[in-house]
């Protein structure tokens, strides 16, 4: 059954209850409704709007003598209702804005603190997933020779971020190489990114030849090798994982800990995030809607963040399925405006 069979009646009704549960942790009985409802309704009335909410899936009875307890599907009812109404934030995270600016430099540190901030506040685990550089304006890059085919590219940001990358090739550079492309890329397209100089000088090949030629190949090269390697792989800053392990009674922990342990299921969790990344400002899924096992008895708290011209990553926060959304929803929004506003690129 769709939600929109529900009467005001229910919605109101399953509301409470879902906000009961999430307090009490403990299923909710038909005379504990009846008596802190708005609606001027017995406990027989509450028994029936109960039992058809169990039947449409919103409700379960963990024992037959017990209250209910929302489903997945009853949570989701409750956080969209949350969406059509305005959330107002708690007063403290508005001091957000103060915390990410003092932490400005290498960008990361800059992100792990950021996951630090989420998990502090949230009181649960908090992430951020690195953009791909090579979509980062930058106002300085330089290029080292690490070993043989390994290279390591630095960018500053104008907002003085210091990002580094190291990258293998199967192309051989010198060193004098790898300076005379980064005075060329420093000369022709300071406050442009890695991506855009790949495709720039793809197009414009024959005529940058003329001039560059012992360089650009090699270039073209080593740019198609960093944008693979980026694409190939999602970097996934983690804080605040024993704040979960610690609610052991709302977790399958053995999963739980299998997600922190295992890398393959780390990039499968960062790969997750990526194909989530979208234009709403907050994204909630709920246990059965992720498709991750190991995760299924938590909800995921999902934003973006970026320039004024483009999305960079992710950030968020994965706790229980009882959590207090309503604290939650508001505080990944004003992290992602925050660190928006703090790594403005192109400033």
């Amino acid at each position: 059954m769709q939600t929109g069979i529900l009467r005001e009646k229910d919605r109101q009704i399953l509301n409470l209850i879902v906000e009961s549960y999430l307090k009490k942790a403990k299923p909710i009985s038909s005379g504990y409704v009846a008596q802190r409802s708005l609606l001027s309704v017995s406990s027989a009335t509450v028994r029936n709007i109960m039992s058809k909410l169990e039947e449409y899936g919103f409700l379960s009875q963990p024992h037959t003598s017990a209250g209910r307890v929302p489903t997945d599907k009853g949570l989701r009812h409750y956080v969209n209702n949350l969406f059509d109404k305005a959330i107002i934030p708690e007063q403290k995270i508005e001091l957000l804005s103060e915390n990410l600016i003092l932490h400005k430099g290498d960008f990361h540190s800059f992100l792990h603190q950021v996951s630090k901030i989420l998990a502090d506040y949230s009181d649960n685990l908090g992430f951020v997933l690195s953009p791909r550089i090579s979509k980062i304006n930058f106002q300085h890059v330089r290029f080292i020779k690490v070993s043989e085919f390994k290279i390591m590219s630095i960018l500053i940001t104008p907002s003085n971020f210091v990002l580094t990358k190291i990258v293998q090739t199967k192309t051989y550079f010198t060193q004098a190489e790898l300076d005379k492309a980064s005075q060329y890329i420093n000369q022709s397209f300071r406050s442009k990114n890695l991506h855009f100089i790949r495709d720039y000088l793809l197009h414009e090949l024959p005529k940058y030849k003329i001039k560059y030629e012992s360089i650009i190949d090699k270039l073209i090269t080593l740019l198609k090798a960093y944008i693979s390697y980026e694409e190939r792989e999602n970097e996934i800053f983690f804080q605040g994982t024993p704040k979960l392990l610690e609610k052991h009674d709302l977790f399958n922990m053995e999963k739980l800990k299998s997600l922190f342990q295992n890398f393959e299921e780390k990039a499968k969790l960062a790969k997750l995030l990526s194909d989530f990344i979208s234009l709403d400002r907050v994204k909630v899924m709920i246990g059965s809607e992720l498709d991750i096992p190991d995760i299924s008895d938590c909800s995921l708290f999902l934003s973006h963040y970026g320039d004024h011209s483009q999305i960079l990553g992710s950030l968020g926060i994965i706790g229980p399925k009882r959590i207090q959304y309503k604290k939650i929803i508001p505080l990944v929004d004003c992290i992602a405006k925050s660190l928006s506003q703090t790594i403005s690129f192109n400033q």
